[in-house]
């Protein structure tokens, strides 16, 4: 909207091409979905497409409609959606691992805190990066820690400077999820637990980690759900700001 503003004050564009870029806000009417056009303004980051359940011919119909100067991000995206995207969004790039699609069209600023992300094991990664690609696109500068759990906690006291000196600290475990505990005793900084699905049956594909996590009794530890790494890493992005 802003710039919209500045370019119709430097003759930029008319007024008619004003009055229809406000005639689609606060969102636009897509039939089967309704993009949330006024979401950066309020929030500072636009919407994020979930990928998981949308057709590739959805996904496109919503990146053709949204903004061509906004930062873009996809989760739950498969290789067959990373393709078809990359045909027309060259700059576009796909990191496997957390299964998501960036269109960076800026840098953005960078925030001034260190984001620190410590997974238990190597299986909880994906989630891990997910988090990490969705701290970066938001101007966090993030560190990253794996396999640094409970069934070996020595390794965890080696980064306990790490620990010490992160303004925010993702906690991503699958298991039993104790991590998150031991770390928010040891920081004095908030600590957001992610459960992730990772165990044998009786973790219940995270709601074992989930309860963990919830019944904490370390101080200043926060939790979003199963395997939400983009949450955490929105929610820790928040934080720093």
């Amino acid at each position: 909207m802003k710039k919209l503003l500045q370019d119709y004050k430097a003759g930029k564009v008319d007024l008619s091409t004003v009055l229809q870029k406000i005639k689609n806000l606060p969102y636009e009417d897509l039939g089967f979905a309704k993009l949330d056009t006024h979401r950066e303004i309020r929030k500072g980051f636009p919407e994020t497409i979930f990928c998981q359940g949308k057709t590739i011919a959805q996904i496109s119909q919503i990146l053709q409609k949204l903004p061509k100067d906004q930062n873009i991000l996809l989760t739950k995206a498969n290789k067959n959606v990373y393709a078809s995207i990359k045909k027309t969004y060259a700059e576009s790039t796909y990191n496997e691992s957390a299964k998501t699609v960036v269109i960076q069209r800026y840098t953005p600023k960078k925030k001034k805190g260190t984001i620190l992300v410590l997974t238990a094991g190597t299986s909880d990664i994906p989630v891990a990066e997910e988090a990490i690609v969705t701290a970066e696109l938001m101007g966090n500068k993030v560190e990253k820690v794996y396999d640094v759990g409970v069934a070996g906690v020595h390794r965890l006291f080696d980064i306990k400077e790490k620990i010490f000196h992160a303004n925010v600290i993702i906690v991503i475990a699958g298991m039993e999820g104790a991590l998150a505990s031991i770390v928010g005793g040891l920081a004095s900084k908030p600590v957001i637990a992610v459960p992730t699905s990772v165990g044998y049956g009786a973790s219940f594909q995270g709601i074992a980690p989930l309860l963990t996590m919830l019944n904490c009794c370390a101080e200043g530890v926060a939790v979003v759900n199963i395997d939400n790494g983009f949450g955490a890493g929105y929610f820790a992005s928040l934080i720093n700001r």
